[in-house]
């Protein structure tokens, strides 16, 4: 994905192929699965039987030393905005969208139909939803600032109750 094509003055995410290991950090909503390529976050995944899906991949923590410093902040409420390199698999629309919700500030929130705006497709709310369904950087590309057009608190892979957490711990008060 070009940066004109994201729309942005740099690419928010790193490209490079690398091996995949893993970290899992304890949270306030939850056990976080960290997967990384030792350079860039590419999974951010909260359930446990994810952890499943990391037999096999090394386990180190050194490589997720500055996401885990920062979710931690995060969660402490004195970090309001990322800066561990990402690494999100998908497609090109994916990544649009991905783009777009990382510039959400810290205690907002957007529609769905809003970001089909932003990212030039109105029509596309649908495919909005299921590209923010889709996210693997759950959190970090904050998908759980996206709301229904009424400011209905919509669905969430990592359920209602914590999308209403955390919006609550970022101050978002939906309409």
């Amino acid at each position: 994905m070009t940066e004109n094509a994201m729309g942005m003055g740099r690419r928010p995410f790193a490209t490079a192929q690398r091996d995949i290991c893993f970290s899992v950090l304890g949270s306030p909503i939850g056990d976080l699965l960290l997967l990384g390529d030792g350079v860039a976050l590419t999974g951010l995944y909260l359930d446990p039987d994810r952890v499943a899906m990391a037999s096999g991949l090394r386990n180190a923590e050194e490589p997720f030393r500055l996401v885990r410093e920062e979710l931690e902040r995060y969660f402490s409420g004195d970090l309001h905005r990322f800066t561990v390199p990402l690494a999100p698999r998908g497609t090109a629309f994916q990544l649009r969208v991905w783009a777009a919700l990382l510039a959400i500030p810290f205690g907002e929130t957007r529609s769905y139909g809003e970001i089909a705006a932003e990212i030039g497709r109105p029509k596309a709310v649908r495919a909005v939803g299921q590209a923010n369904g889709h996210n693997p950087i759950s959190l970090i590309i904050p998908c759980h600032r996206v709301i229904g057009q009424d400011g209905s608190l919509t669905g969430y892979g990592w359920g209602v109750d914590r999308k209403r957490w955390l919006l609550a711990h970022e101050g978002a008060s939906p309409a």
